[in-house]
């Protein structure tokens, strides 16, 4: 097993890691929309999600797989309205289209919209 860490995505703010690879699998841990040059959060669902998109990205990148790689994917919004404009950008990165679940949660991190979860093959 392998600790996966990398500067390009948010640090892990709690006792875990951004993601682990294991028996030929990688491991994303939910990524919220934090920039992780600036600790800024954009606003609205649109750029959210593109940036939860892009620090999954970056754990992916770091295990040396990417998008089409991904085999599932689980996706938190705080609010299930935002479920089309969340398609919209999700479709963007991942084009192989990956098993998905998507829930409606109470309540995110830092008040965010949404978080992205990820597993793919190595």
């Amino acid at each position: 097993m392998k600790i996966l860490a990398t500067s390009a995505a948010p640090g892990a703010i709690g006792p875990y890691s951004q993601g682990y690879e294991a028996n030929g699998f990688v491991f994303t841990s939910g990524q919220i929309p934090v920039d992780p040059a600036t600790g800024a959060i954009p606003e609205g669902i649109a750029a959210q999600a593109a940036q939860s998109c892009k620090n999954v990205g970056a754990i992916l990148d770091s295990a040396g797989v990417d998008y089409s790689k991904v085999v599932k994917t689980t996706c938190f919004l705080a609010d299930m309205g935002d479920f089309a404009a969340f398609n919209e950008v999700y479709a963007q990165y991942f084009t192989s289209k990956p098993a998905r679940s998507c829930v409606a949660v109470k309540d995110l991190p830092k008040g965010v919209l949404c978080e992205i979860e990820a597993i793919a093959v190595k």
